[in-house]
């Protein structure tokens, strides 16, 4: 073989490395995080192959969604109550804004 073409290939050698490291490192760490936030993984012909569920999470799921279902009663009671508050404070304005237009025509007769 020719030597220049050795020394092409020797030269290539450690960067075809390094890039293929850091694409299996970043196909683990990838892998893991989508493992560990319980997200589907890809199976070898890319169908979603979803990690197995224990009882702990489930349970962890339940309880966020009744947490889920508390807080978005509370958000409606809060509306409801803003409602009011807006309501009160325009209709107050308005209404003492009357008043205080009869005070001052009574000043005045």
């Amino acid at each position: 073989m020719d030597p220049d073409k050795i020394a092409l290939i020797s030269d290539l050698i450690w960067p075809i490395a390094i890039v293929a490291g850091t694409v299996s490192i970043g196909w683990i760490v990838t892998t893991w995080m989508r493992i560990r936030h319980g997200y589907p993984l890809d199976g070898a012909w890319g169908q979603a192959v979803y990690p197995k569920t224990d009882a702990e999470a489930a349970e962890r799921v339940k309880l966020v969604t009744q947490e889920n279902a508390q807080l978005r009663a509370e958000l409606g009671s809060v509306k409801d109550r803003l409602a009011n508050v807006e309501r009160i404070v325009t209709d107050s304005a308005h209404g003492l804004n009357i008043e205080i237009e009869q005070l001052r025509d009574d000043r005045v007769n």
